[in-house]
């Protein structure tokens, strides 16, 4: 597992994805609430995705950002791409980020654009499979930016050397 990040040392950028109003029913009628989704990150390979909810916009952003805060994941970058293909998968949402050439740019729909230009990612490619969750694509690329890994990492894991991976 990787280790936590300290929010406060890093200069992070908020961005609202979603803002829905969802609302409870009881006895004298309905409970009117609002569910925010936002994503954090420093453009530099952090990014964290938080839900916020409250009776009033403002509180549910302020807790959906201490929440992302809470969740930095710090992600494996190659130049200005990701290492390798990988699926991330939330409820029923999954995301498939696929590393591009330089001068891509970012190809991704959603709300997945919004996490992985706050990563900092410039040259990538995402499909959205499944759900079109705006919250839950957000955390399926998340999971997808969270299971990376790098030619040392696997080399440490396999016990072997990083020019015998690379071949």
């Amino acid at each position: 597992m990787r280790n936590t990040i300290d929010a406060s040392k890093l200069d992070l950028n908020e961005t609202i994805v979603n803002i829905r109003r969802v609302a409870k029913t009881v006895k004298g009628g309905r409970n009117m609430r609002f569910s925010v989704t936002v994503v954090v990150g420093d453009g530099d390979g952090h990014v964290g995705v938080g839900l916020g909810k409250a009776q009033e916009i403002p509180e549910a952003v302020r807790k959906a950002t201490e929440d992302a805060k809470k969740k930095l994941i710090t992600v494996p970058m190659v130049g200005t791409t990701i290492p390798h293909r990988n699926l991330g998968v939330f409820g029923a949402g999954r995301v498939l980020l696929m590393p591009a050439a330089p001068g891509t740019g970012v190809i991704a729909g959603s709300s997945v654009r919004t996490v992985l230009e706050a990563a900092g990612l410039k040259d990538i490619r995402a499909k959205s499979i499944g759900s079109n969750n705006t919250g839950n694509m957000a955390y399926a690329a998340l999971e997808g930016l969270k299971n990376l890994m790098t030619v040392e990492e696997v080399a440490r894991r396999r016990g072997k050397t990083k020019e015998e991976i690379l071949g």
